[in-house]
C-alpha cells in the first residue's frame, strides 16, 4: 500500500489503477493489477477524467487554407515528421488566460508550449518559435505542421513563418474535433490532470509554473498507452538508439 500511494502521489495524483500496476511494474515493484485496483479502491484513489472539450478557435471562411496534408491520420514514422498545434483556456481570479502546444505526434511529445492572456496570432507564434528553438527540424527532411481552421493558424504571419522553417503547413479540411483529433487529446490530458484538479487558479504566473512542472512530467514520465506504457522522452530515446545500431551494423 505505500508503494502505491507514492506512485499515485508521484504523478500528480492522475494514474488509474491500470498505470499504477504499470508502473510499479517498471520500477521492479511485483503487485498484481488486481491488488492495485482493490487497494486503489480502499483508499478512494481515482485516476483524473476527461470533460467534454470546449473548442476555442475561431475559424477565418476569408482566409485561403491550406490543403488537408493528415486527413485525420495522426502517425508518423519518426520524430519532426508531424507536428498538430491546438490551444485551450484556462479560467483564473485574474480572468481567463490561454495556453497553446505543440506536439510531436511520433512519441506525443509536447515540444512547444506558450501561456497567454490573449489568443492572437502573437501567442501561437510564441509556442511555435519555441518548438523550432527546442528541435530544430532539419529542412531536408518534411515536416507538416497541423492545425484546425481558427484565424491564429491561418493568419498570413504565422503561414510564412511556417514557410521560413521549411515546413508544409497543413489545416483540416471539415471544421469539426475530429480534423485535428491528437492536439485536442493533449488538451483535455493537460484540463484533466493538471488545470481541473489544482484549481482554483489565481494568477498567470502559477498557470504557467504549473503548465511547465506537468509538460516536464508529460514529456519525460507520463506512461503513453500507444506507445507500449513508456514516457515520449524515452519512445525518441528509443527510436535513436535504433538508428545507431543500424548505422553501427551497416559501418
Amino acid at each position: 500500500m505505500p508503494q502505491i500511494k507514492r506512485v499515485w502521489n508521484d504523478n500528480l495524483k492522475v494514474y488509474g489503477a491500470d498505470k499504477v500496476w504499470k508502473q510499479m511494474n517498471r520500477e521492479a515493484i511485483p503487485v498484481a493489477r488486481c491488488t492495485v485496483e482493490r487497494l486503489m479502491g480502499r483508499l478512494g484513489f481515482q485516476g483524473a477524467r476527461r470533460g467534454k472539450a470546449v473548442r476555442t478557435t475561431v475559424p477565418d471562411r476569408s482566409v485561403p487554407c491550406p490543403l488537408d496534408r493528415v486527413n485525420r491520420q495522426f502517425v508518423a514514422d519518426r520524430p519532426d515528421q508531424l507536428w498538430v498545434s491546438d490551444f485551450t483556456y484556462v479560467s483564473t481570479w485574474q480572468g481567463w488566460l490561454y495556453v497553446a502546444f505543440v506536439v510531436d505526434v511520433f512519441a506525443r511529445r509536447i515540444v512547444g508550449w506558450r501561456v497567454s492572456r490573449t489568443m492572437n496570432t502573437d501567442f501561437v507564434l510564441d509556442a511555435l518559435e519555441q518548438a523550432l528553438y527546442a528541435r530544430q527540424p532539419d529542412k531536408s527532411e518534411d515536416l507538416i505542421h497541423h492545425s484546425d481552421r481558427g484565424s491564429q493558424y491561418v493568419s498570413i504571419r504565422y503561414t510564412e513563418r511556417l514557410a521560413e522553417a521549411g515546413i508544409d503547413p497543413s489545416v483540416g479540411s471539415k471544421g469539426d474535433s475530429y480534423d485535428n483529433a491528437l492536439a485536442e487529446t493533449i488538451n483535455g490530458l493537460y484540463k484533466a490532470e493538471l488545470i481541473h484538479r489544482r484549481g482554483p487558479w489565481k494568477s498567470m504566473e502559477s498557470v504557467e509554473l504549473a503548465t511547465l512542472e506537468w509538460v516536464s512530467w508529460f514529456n519525460h514520465q507520463r506512461l503513453m498507452e500507444p506507445l507500449g506504457y513508456i514516457p515520449p522522452g524515452e519512445a525518441e530515446a528509443n527510436y535513436y538508439r535504433q538508428l545507431n545500431i543500424q548505422a553501427a551494423m551497416a559501418a
